[in-house]
C-alpha cells in the first residue's frame, strides 16, 4: 500500500490560491514611455486576436503552474510504496559449511534410489536438505581443494548458498585437500561475528594433504575465538571394483584421517560424525539440527520504496517545459508578424 510519511505538508496545497485571493495586489508603478514611429498606422491594426491569445496563454500558465506546485507539494509529503511483511530473525547462528571438492570426492561407493554416485552428489543432497532448514541462521559456503575459497559469504539467502552448492564441481578448487587453509578461512569469516553463535560444519573424505596452515594450528586457532567445529567423514568401509583378477573388495576411505577430525571437533566443543552411506549422512545433517537448533523467533518488518522522487522529476521536467515556452511566445509573435507585414507593405506603396 501507498503511505505518506508527513502528510501534514498536504495543508499547504491551497497556499497559492489563499494568497491570490486574500493578497493585496502589488502597486502599479510608472513606466518610461515608448515611442513608437508610426504608432497612428499601428492603432488601426485588429487587436482582438493578440488579446484573445494572450488571455488563453495566461490561464495556461496558471493551470500549468498549479499542477507544478501541487506536485512539489506531493514530494514533499515523501509518499513511499509499503510492501508485504517480511520476517526476519531476532536471534540465530553464524554457520559455515567447509565442503571437500578434492579429486577423492569423485569416488561412486555411494548409492541414490539404487543408483551408484559419488560422494559429492550425496553431500550436494543431504547437505542441501541441511541448509533449506536452517531458518534464523546466517549460512556461509567454503570450498577446498589445494586451496580454500569463500564460494558464499554469510547470509540469510539460504537459496542462494543452495544454488552455489548445486553448482559446485570436483576439482573446482584443486585436486589435493587443504583442511587447515580451510578451517583457517572459516575462522577469518566468523571471527566478527558475536561469540557462541559460531559454528564450522567441515565434511571431507580424506587428509590434509596440503596448504600453508597445518589442521592442528587452525584448531587451535578455532578454539581461541571460540567456534565450534563439526567434522564428518565421509566415505564407504568397503567397495567392489574389477580388476584384471575379477572382483575386488577394497577399503575407499583408507585415506580418512579420523584422528585429525576428532580432536578437532572434541578441542572445539563440537563432534565427530562418520558417514558411511547416504542414509549416514542425511542423519548426521539431522543431528546436526539438534545440536545446533535453528532459531524459530522472527521479527517482521515491511520494506519501504521512496516515491516522491515521480512526482518531483515531473514537477522539475514541467517546470523546464513551461520556461522553454515562455521564452519562446510563439503565439503573440505570429499573431503580431501578419498586421506587421501589411503595414509595411501599405507603406511602400
Amino acid at each position: 500500500m501507498m503511505s505518506l510519511v508527513w502528510p501534514w505538508l498536504l495543508a499547504v496545497a491551497p497556499l497559492p490560491w489563499l494568497i491570490r485571493r486574500w493578497a493585496s495586489p502589488a502597486p502599479e508603478q510608472a513606466t518610461a514611455a515608448l515611442r513608437v514611429p508610426h504608432f497612428q498606422d499601428m492603432a488601426h491594426l485588429p487587436s482582438v486576436g493578440i488579446g484573445e491569445n494572450l488571455q488563453r496563454r495566461s490561464s495556461t500558465w496558471f493551470w500549468f503552474g498549479l499542477v507544478i506546485w501541487l506536485l512539489l507539494v506531493l514530494a514533499a509529503a515523501r509518499p513511499q510504496w509499503i510492501g508485504e511483511p517480511v520476517g526476519l530473525p531476532t536471534s540465530g547462528r553464524d554457520l559455515m559449511l567447509a565442503v571437500d571438492i578434492s579429486g577423492s570426492m569423485e569416488i561412486p561407493d555411494f548409492s541414490i534410489n539404487g543408483q551408484e554416485v559419488n560422494r559429492l552428489e550425496v553431500v550436494k543432497r543431504a547437505a542441501g536438505e541441511f541448509i533449506s532448514r536452517r531458518t534464523g541462521d546466517r549460512v556461509g559456503l567454503i570450498v577446498f581443494g589445494s586451496q580454500a575459497y569463500v564460494q558464499t559469504p554469510l547470509t540469510f539467502d539460504r537459496e542462494t548458498v543452495n544454488t552455489m552448492l548445486q553448482e559446485t564441481e570436483i576439482g573446482l578448487a584443486g585436486k589435493e585437500t587443504a583442511i587447515g587453509d580451510a578451517i583457517g578461512l572459516a575462522v577469518k569469516r566468523l571471527k566478527e561475528q558475536p561469540a557462541g553463535s559460531r559454528v564450522l560444519v567441515l565434511l571431507t573424505d580424506g587428509a590434509n594433504t596440503t596448504g600453508e596452515v597445518s589442521p592442528k594450528q587452525a584448531g587451535d586457532l578455532a578454539k581461541e575465538q571460540g567456534l565450534r567445529i563439526y567434522t564428518i567423514g565421509v566415505g564407504a568401509d568397503s567397495m567392489e571394483v574389477d580388476s584384471f583378477f575379477g572382483s575386488q573388495t577394497v577399503n575407499p576411505s583408507r585415506d580418512l584421517d579420523e584422528n585429525t577430525l576428532r580432536h578437532l571437533a572434541q578441542s572445539t566443543g563440537g563432534l565427530y560424525l562418520r558417514a558411511k552411506n547416504t542414509e549416514a549422512l542425511a542423519n548426521i545433517y539431522t543431528e546436526l539440527d539438534r545440536l545446533e537448533p535453528a532459531s524459530t523467533e522472527t521479527e517482521l518488518f515491511r520494506p519501504k520504496t521512496e516515491l516522491f522522487i515521480w512526482p518531483l522529476g515531473v514537477a522539475l521536467g514541467s517546470s523546464v517545459l513551461m520556461a522553454c515556452l515562455l521564452l519562446v511566445p510563439n503565439g503573440v509573435i505570429a499573431s503580431m508578424r501578419g498586421p506587421a507585414k501589411e503595414m509595411n507593405s501599405g507603406r511602400v506603396e
